[in-house]
This record gives C-alpha cells, sequence and structure tokens, in this order.
C-alpha cells in the first residue's frame, strides 16, 4: 500500500517521500498493456489479435515506467489534496539514482519531493499611523499656460523661412567628415540631425544664424561645444560617441532648410478640436478645461506615488521569513529549461521582492474582504471607451453595446482592467488604515521628492 511521509529538511522546506508498493502499480500495468493489445497496429496481425507476449515485448518497459510515475503522481496529488499544506508552487522532484525500473522485477519504489511552505506573518507596518503622505499638486498658473501654449504649437504649421529668427526655430542639416577647408571625401558617411536651435551648442547656433538654407559651415567639434554640451552633440548629430579623435577632426555642416512652428490661433475651432464635445467658448474657458485636465494627471501622478510609497514599505518592512533554499531551487528547475546557479543569484532578487508583495497583498486582500464585481469591471472599461471617442452618453452611441459585447471577451483588458480595481481598492483601505497625511507641494517641490524606492533603502 502506498503511503507519503513528510519530514522538515530547512525552514519552511519539507521532504516529501512517496513510497509505491508493486499491488498499487501492477494492476494498472497490466490493464494498460490489454488497452494497448487492443489498439495496436502490428502488421501481419488483425487490430485485436496480436498475442500479448509481443505487445509486453514491445510496449511493455515504456508502460511499466508510465504507470509508476503515475502511481507516484497520484498519491502526491492525493496527500496535498486531503492534508492541504499552504506550499509555494509545486513540489520539485529530488533527484534518485537508484531508482530501477524493470517491469520483469517489479519492485517497491520510493520517490522523493521538496515543497515550501508559505509562512505565517502579520503585516506590522499597519500600525505605524501617519507614516505615509498623500501628495496635493498645486497645478500654478504658469503650468497652464505653457501647456496651452504646447496644445497651439502642437496644432500649429511648420514654416520654412529663409532666415532665423527665434531660438525655437527648427535647424534641419547634414553633417559630413571634411577637412579644415570644407572639403569632403568621396566615401565619406553623412549624418542628418533635427533640432532647434536653442538645442544646439550655443558657438554653432551663433555661427549657423549667419546662413541660410543650402549655406555650409567647416567646423571641430572640440572648437564650439562646452565641455557638457560634447558628448550629446557627438551622439546624436555626429553619431561617434565612441570614437575619442572625432571631437578635434573637422566637420562640414550644410543647412538643409529652417522651420519654424506657427501655433493655432486661440478660437473656437481651436478649442473644440483640442476638447471636442466641450463647448468651450473662450481663452479662459479653454486654460480653464487644460487646468482641469492637468489636475486629473497631477493627482494621477500622486496617487501613483502614494501607491509605490505604500507597496515598498509593506514589502520591506513586513517581518517575512520565505524558504529561501526550496525557492532557489524552484528557480533552477521549475521552468521549462533548467538555469544556472549564476542565473538563479541574479533573478533572485527581483523574484523575492514581488513575491512578498503577492503574500502580503494576497493577505491583505483576503483579510479586508476586497471584491471587484464584473459589472465594476465593465463599467471602468465602457468609462474609458466613452472618454476616448469623446462621447457625452451611450445614446451618443448606437454601437457602444455590439463594442461592449466585443471588449468582454477581451481577456488580457479584463484582466488587467480587474486587478487594477482590485489594488486601487486595497490601497484606498490602506490609507484609511494607516491615517495618511495629506500635504499640498507644488510641481517643483513633488519633482525633487526621493522616490519610495529609494527611501526604504
Amino acid at each position: 500500500m502506498a503511503t507519503v511521509t513528510r519530514e522538515s529538511i530547512g525552514n519552511l522546506h519539507d521532504k516529501l517521500v512517496v513510497k509505491i508498493t508493486k499491488e498499487d502499480y501492477l494492476p494498472s500495468f497490466e490493464s494498460a498493456l490489454k488497452k494497448y493489445g487492443k489498439n495496436a497496429n502490428i502488421p501481419g496481425f488483425r487490430k485485436g489479435n496480436v498475442p500479448s507476449g509481443m505487445v509486453r515485448k514491445m510496449y511493455g518497459q515504456s508502460v511499466f515506467v508510465e504507470e509508476v510515475l503515475n502511481s507516484a503522481n497520484r498519491e502526491l496529488q492525493n496527500y496535498l489534496s486531503e492534508h492541504k499544506p499552504e506550499i509555494f508552487a509545486q513540489p520539485v522532484a529530488m533527484e534518485n539514482r537508484d531508482l530501477k525500473f524493470d517491469m520483469n522485477q517489479p519492485d517497491d519504489f520510493h520517490f522523493f519531493f521538496e515543497i515550501g511552505l508559505k509562512p505565517d506573518f502579520e503585516v506590522t507596518p499597519l500600525n505605524k499611523k501617519g507614516s505615509v503622505t498623500r501628495y496635493k499638486i498645486k497645478v500654478s498658473d504658469k503650468l497652464v499656460e505653457d501647456e496651452a501654449d504646447n496644445i497651439s504649437r502642437r496644432a500649429g504649421k511648420v514654416e520654412n523661412p529663409e532666415s532665423f529668427e527665434k531660438d525655437t526655430d527648427i535647424v534641419y542639416a547634414s553633417y559630413e567628415a571634411s577637412d579644415a577647408e570644407g572639403n569632403v571625401a568621396e566615401d565619406a558617411a553623412k549624418t542628418e540631425d533635427v533640432v532647434t536651435l536653442e538645442q544646439m551648442p550655443k558657438q554653432l547656433a551663433e555661427k549657423l544664424k549667419g546662413i541660410q538654407p543650402g549655406g555650409t559651415i567647416v567646423f571641430q567639434p572640440a572648437e564650439v561645444c562646452t565641455a557638457e554640451e560634447l558628448p550629446e552633440f557627438m551622439k546624436s548629430a555626429l553619431h561617434k560617441a565612441d570614437d575619442a579623435e572625432a571631437p578635434n577632426q573637422y566637420y562640414r555642416l550644410t543647412l538643409t532648410k529652417i522651420g519654424r512652428l506657427i501655433p493655432r490661433e486661440m478660437n473656437e475651432e481651436f478649442y473644440a478640436e483640442a476638447f471636442p464635445g466641450a463647448e468651450i467658448k473662450d481663452e479662459a474657458g479653454f486654460k480653464e478645461r487644460i487646468k482641469e485636465e492637468l489636475e486629473k494627471e497631477t493627482n494621477r501622478i500622486a496617487n501613483e506615488r502614494i501607491q509605490n510609497e505604500l507597496f515598498e514599505m509593506l514589502v520591506h518592512e513586513t517581518p517575512l521569513n520565505l524558504p529561501v533554499d526550496f525557492l532557489k531551487l524552484w528557480l533552477k528547475r521549475g521552468g521549462e529549461k533548467e538555469k544556472s546557479d549564476e542565473e538563479v543569484e541574479k533573478e533572485y532578487p527581483s523574484f523575492d521582492h514581488q513575491l512578498r508583495w503577492t503574500l502580503i497583498s494576497d493577505k491583505l486582500i483576503r483579510d479586508n474582504d476586497i471584491q471587484v464585481s464584473y459589472e465594476e469591471v465593465m463599467n471602468d472599461v465602457k468609462a474609458k471607451v466613452m472618454s476616448y471617442f469623446g462621447l457625452k452618453s451611450e445614446e451618443d452611441a448606437p454601437w457602444l453595446e455590439s463594442y461592449m459585447e466585443k471588449m468582454s471577451k477581451e481577456e488580457k483588458t479584463m484582466d488587467e482592467t480587474y486587478r487594477r480595481l482590485l489594488f486601487d481598492k486595497l490601497f484606498a483601505k490602506l490609507e484609511e488604515q494607516l491615517e495618511v497625511k495629506q500635504e499640498e507641494v507644488s510641481e517643483e517641490e513633488f519633482s525633487n521628492l526621493a522616490s519610495a524606492h529609494h527611501h526604504h533603502h
């Protein structure tokens, strides 16, 4: 009769010994051979009339091994189903060089498996009331003005004047290696670059202001670039980032053309294009809508930060004892292809980080009974679809119902939406439990804050 015994071999790391006797697998072995005999197609014999001795000789050994392994696996799964140990992943089979399968000498077999046990733990960081801050980023008038200007520029058109007037004018230029007089070798490579005048090295930009499209300048990068400007110019314009001698060589710059972006005029037609369906009548309404959109974005960024802060705090400050030896073994042998020890050591830190979060978040979701319904998922997807198409109501889109039916079958979209809503609810609950502090900051102050990851390291 089969037995399964269990013993500890390390921290949250156990060994299961599955013993299989002849009585456990011989009946199924004989039964399987009979099935082979009924279905075997062997030249010279009618199907189902192949002599049993021939079937045993041809298929017996492979069927024997298969049935022994099936019996061992069945007993292992029965044990896990009955005792329900809280384990990571699946048991990992231990090597056993003593196994010798011989259908002519059936014997008892021992199989060994390693399992990693999930730890019991408490999420102690939740006791730190007021330890996390939710920031409110102020949307300044300058931010609104800059965004209004960006929108009008993106919707504008490009003209091609004959001379430079503004630092924002666009430089279309080609570069070729040459001699001091600007003579280019026949096989010289040509590179092209498009930047605004203000993005050019300052000395080179000043030289450019004096020429028109078709004109050329001969220069040495080291002579026209500051130490700060040189690396980026060599990389982006000349594609010579790794050539130590290139900065002192001569190059001929040819100004191909000049571009000047003419922003869109502020009027109702432009407002309707920028925000379809918003019915904006004047510049004040346009900027008010921009401010609303910027506040949505800054709230999203602030929300992302506090979620990262909570994530890092919980992962790094929750005392969690993990079966490291087993987990490294599983990383090594749990995939389709066995990994080297070096690969395991390289991957383990990020694996450990994510595993801790999975254990902690699963526990918190379970303890707080956090759930997301199918209806909530569909409503969220629908809201995004309507926003994307600029719809005010479902009546504006008779096609929406069939479109949503199609979206409901998009497993990736549905799963990503479900998980986002689930974790949004979890983080909202955590903010309540931690009694989060509120603080208003400027955009600059927010950008200068240390990252959550850096803070917890």
